[in-house]
């Protein structure tokens, strides 16, 4: 008895295999980079601005300490 294959598909030609799952992970990606980026500004903030934006520095040390994945 010999084993049966199943035949091995053929890309077609041009065409990614998942074009939304790159784009989903892509903006995934940058969603992460940006929450970095906000963060390390707003440990910049001195706290006469902090206070016009109505945040303490309790607020800005909670926010800073998540990592970048967390919302």
């Amino acid at each position: 008895m010999t084993a049966r294959t199943a035949p091995t598909p053929v890309p077609l030609p041009g065409r990614r295999p998942f074009p939304f799952l790159t784009w989903v992970r892509s903006r995934l990606l940058a969603r992460w980079y940006d929450r970095h980026v906000q963060r390390s500004d707003l440990r910049e903030i001195d706290d006469h601005l902090l206070r016009d934006l109505g945040l303490t520095p309790q607020d800005v040390r909670r926010e800073c300490a998540k990592s970048f994945w967390q919302a």
